[in-house]
């Protein structure tokens, strides 16, 4: 019986989540898994992975065949990297300890590098934003002086109606005024 570890897809439509599980190769997809190692959840921003790396590390050691997709995961856990130092220390290049140390040196600078990308990623967006939201007050800005722009000629033009006819209305009544003095 040949053993894949893959992923179980589970949740609603167009709402995916996985169960990563070591399975017979012959079982459907969604079907019957021998043990459940982990979960991969796609949809939140990083991507979320629970995960047993030593229970998938075990079933590396055993010969388990692993998807491209849970082999990337793995990969991105660690999972990989402990399996090939396990195998170092089976064939003697080091012992147990100096390969726990190196897995845990590794762990720690995975840790900063994620940590540091997604720094990277928020201060990225957070840039965008300011610059969207720069953008959009100045359209804001340019529109409001439009506005007023155009409020200031209508009550020019109003003032400007308004005085002429004034004027008109004055001096025909002063020249009717003059016209029967004379």
């Amino acid at each position: 019986m040949a053993v894949k570890l893959r992923l179980q897809r589970h949740g609603r439509g167009k709402r995916p989540f996985y169960h990563i599980v070591a399975a017979d190769s012959r079982a459907p997809r969604d079907g019957n898994y021998i043990e459940r190692l982990g979960d991969y959840n796609p949809l939140t921003k990083p991507a979320s992975i629970h995960l047993d790396a030593d229970k998938a590390v075990a079933w590396l050691m055993k010969g388990a065949e692993v998807t491209n997709t849970v082999k990337a995961i793995f990969k991105y856990k660690g999972v990989m990297f402990k399996k090939h130092l396990l195998r170092g220390v089976a064939k003697g290049s080091f012992s147990a300890e100096e390969a726990e140390k190196r897995y845990q040196a590794w762990l720690e600078d995975h840790k900063n590098k994620v940590l540091d990308h997604e720094k990277k990623h928020h201060k990225d967006k957070s840039e965008v934003k300011a610059k969207l939201l720069e953008q959009e007050q100045k359209k804001a800005a340019d529109r409001d002086a439009k506005r007023a722009a155009a409020l200031a000629a209508a009550e020019e033009a109003k003032k400007v109606a308004e005085t002429p006819a004034t004027e008109e209305t004055a001096a025909p009544a002063a020249e009717a005024t003059e016209t029967p003095a004379e």
